[in-house]
């Protein structure tokens, strides 16, 4: 129910405009865990639907695992969603297990 940008797993987009007056893009992405085996399919999904629209000439999507994901990186939206606790609501840790600051 969560967008890959919302959960966090697309950590660049580059548009650059070339000769033909068009576009090229360029995502670097990652997964959840370096053993899903989505990642080369959402890739090439995403690739392939890119280069569908008529401004776009080439389009080249790379996951990496550097760095790794975690659950921080979604949206508060997203983390509601997922039944975590938006990010204002997370305790700091220090004060959760050390006390408070002076």
């Amino acid at each position: 129910p969560v967008d890959l940008w919302s959960l966090g797993l697309i950590y660049t987009i580059n548009i650059s405009k070339n000769i033909s007056g068009n576009s090229d893009v360029n995502i670097i992405m990652t997964l959840t865990t370096p053993g899903c085996s989505m990642g080369n399919v959402m890739a090439m999904d995403i690739k392939s639907k890119l280069e569908m629209n008529d401004l776009v000439d080439t389009a080249d999507v790379e996951v990496t695992f550097d760095p790794p994901w975690t659950p921080e990186m979604m949206s508060d939206e997203a983390r509601v969603k997922l039944g975590f606790p938006a990010s204002s609501e997370q305790p700091n840790k220090l004060e959760k297990e050390e006390g408070p600051w002076e």
